[in-house]
Order: C-alpha cells, then structure tokens, then sequence
C-alpha cells in the first residue's frame, strides 16, 4: 500500500478523491490537506455544509486533521509517498507548491493546469499516451530528483473525445470539430450553489476552448531521445457550452478522415479499440474503455455517465455529414475527467516502477 494526501481535499474535486480513494487496494489515504481557514480541523467538520458528493464521507476519512497544503510540507511528505493535488491558487502558487513536494522525494499527480505545459512534465490520459511517463526521466534529471515527480492529466473536458481520435487514428484523422455540453461541476458548482444556471445555458467558458484545443496535441504527440514533440495533427476547433447538468460532459463532433471508411469499421475501431493497458490490470482501469450505443438517443447524460463506475467513454449517434463523419460522446467529468483520471495516471506510475 502506497500512502497518500490530497492536497486540497475540502474542494469538489478534493472531495471527489476522498470517495474515489476510500478502499482503494493499492492507495491508503492518510492526510487530507488545505487552506489554512480549514488547517487544524477535523475533516468532517471542514467540509460541513458544502459537502457536495452523492455519496457519504468516508469512515475512516472523517477525523482525519486536516493539515495546511504550504505550513505543513514536511509533516506531509513525511508521513506519503504520493499527493494528489486539486488546490485552488493562482497558477504560479500552484507549480511552487507541486515542485516543493516533489523536491522533497514526493510524487505528485496533479489536476491542476499550471503544469501541463512545463516542457518535462507528462500530460497523461492512460489509455491514449502511456508512453509519456518516459518524460520523468527527463524531469528528474533535469531536476536533480531521485523519488519525486510531477505528472498532470489533462482539461475534464477533453475526456470524452481526444480518446476517440486514439482510437481512429489509424484511419488518419485530419479535421475535428467539437462542441462540448459541460456540467455545472466542471466550475465546482452544484444546482444548489449556482442557481443562476437553472433553465438557462452559458454559451462562453472562461480559458476552456484554448485548452480543449491545444492540450490534444501535447498529448497525442511523441516521445524520443531528444524529449516530447507536440503532434501537429489534426486540426482541432472547440465551442465549450455550460449546460444545467450535474456531471457529465458530453460532445459533439464532426471529423474528416484521409481514409475512406464505413460506419461499420468505425464503430468497430472504438469497440475494439487496443488498449495500453490491457494486462496491467490497473484497479481504475475500465474492463471496456469505449462503449458504443446503437440506440438513436443514447449516450444520455443521466443513464451514461457512470458508465465503467465512472471511468468509461460513451460514443453513439455515428453518422456520415458534410466533413465525413459526426458521433455524440460523454464522460464524467469528476471521475474520468478529475480525480478519477488522476488515480489512473497514479496507478500506472506506480505499475512502471516510478512510485
């Protein structure tokens, strides 16, 4: 058993972590920590009134101290050998933070953005590019680190389709045109708290289409000696909507393919689709990653997104358009798109001998 922290672990998606993280065979969760206005309390209290998962605080997790993410990095890394990180501060707090803890011989599997860009620091969806966590070797090196690492998973909203393109990449997709439905979770709102939302849809979300655009390309590229190269295809557009929904993102999308194909082997491409993780039989990892729906009205937000317990693709809809090729797509973005995305990555570094 590896122990493990969260590090802003009074927040949705912090609390997301807590439950995802609860009988975990590989991870313990022994620290929760966050800001210093909750440093000092016990957990249960720290989260009263704003918890805001369907499911109960864990047991074992309700009077645990909370501890301060910045005034206590000694005593954390002390006592884990991971941290998990979802702190809310301004970006540049964020990368100072996460490369303290990984100064100190901690692993640190971020949610966070202020990373994903950082030249040695692997942006991973498991199932897509695995081989990325190659680049630790770059980074502690470049670090001076023996046990302590960064890694990031990606934007929520890019769960439910940059995995399609994997999974089609053989047929060479050239042009992909996405419109993404997002829940009032991806801002860390509920019904409750954002009541604003009720009957109504945002057409704007604030820094989200840059990253829905350019994170795929970090990701889907390549690895060599000489570090990760940025993949220059496809050409990818993103419109991001906020819908009234609690969780579950799904997306629209049209693409056009350099190889004439028919629906059949697409649909078979995603059903079958070969995934990097069959065989290391990852406690998170979804027996079917992609599953597809014939029905004209599936996926469905409310039927679909647990899809997996949470972690497994939706596609359906598959139709020919003007460009080639459109589909609907969907995944939950707390668990596939957040924390549950997060445990993923950490449960292959720990697979690969880096934690």
């Amino acid at each position: 058993m590896k122990k493990v922290a969260i590090l802003g672990a009074t927040g949705m998606v912090g609390q997301r972590f807590v439950t995802l993280l609860a009988d975990h065979p590989w991870f313990e969760l022994v620290v929760v920590a966050a800001s210093p206005k909750s440093a000092g309390k016990v957990y249960e209290d720290a989260v009263k009134n704003r918890w805001c998962i369907n499911e109960p605080i864990p047991h074992g997790v309700k009077e645990l101290v909370v501890k301060s993410v910045e005034d206590d990095v000694d005593a954390i890394v002390k006592e884990v050998d991971l941290v998990f990180s979802a702190i809310d501060m301004d970006k540049d707090s964020i990368r100072t933070v996460e490369e303290l803890y990984a100064s100190k011989d901690c692993a640190v599997v971020s949610n966070n953005s202020a990373h994903r860009w950082t030249d040695d620091v692997p942006m991973i969806i498991p199932e897509v590019n695995p081989d990325h966590v190659k680049l630790i070797d770059t980074q502690r090196k470049n670090r001076g680190w023996k046990k302590g690492l960064i890694a990031v998973k990606p934007n929520c909203s890019l769960q439910s389709y940059v995995p399609i393109l994997k999974a089609l990449e053989q047929f060479e997709v050239k042009e992909v045109l996405v419109t993404t439905l997002q829940a009032l979770s991806g801002a860390g709102k509920t019904h409750e708290t954002w009541p604003e939302m009720q009957d109504n849809v945002l057409p704007y979300i604030q820094n989200e289409e840059e990253k829905s655009e350019k994170e795929p390309m970090k990701i889907l590229g390549k690895i060599d000696g000489k570090g990760l190269h940025v993949a220059k295809n496809p050409n990818i557009s993103v419109t991001c909507i906020r819908v009234p929904v609690s969780d579950g993102h799904m997306t629209s999308v049209e693409l056009s393919l350099s190889k004439k194909v028919s629906a059949d082997k697409i649909i078979d491409a995603l059903e079958n689709f070969e995934n990097p993780l069959n065989g290391l039989d990852l406690p998170s990892a979804p027996e079917q990653f992609i599953q597809y729906h014939k029905d004209e009205d599936r996926p469905q937000t409310k039927l679909d997104r647990d899809y997996a317990n949470g972690m497994g693709l939706s596609v359906g809809r598959l139709r020919e358009s003007s460009l080639g090729w459109k589909f609907v797509s969907l995944s939950h973005n707390t668990i596939r798109g957040a924390a549950g995305g997060a445990i993923l990555v950490a449960e292959l570094l720990v697979k690969k001998d880096y934690i």
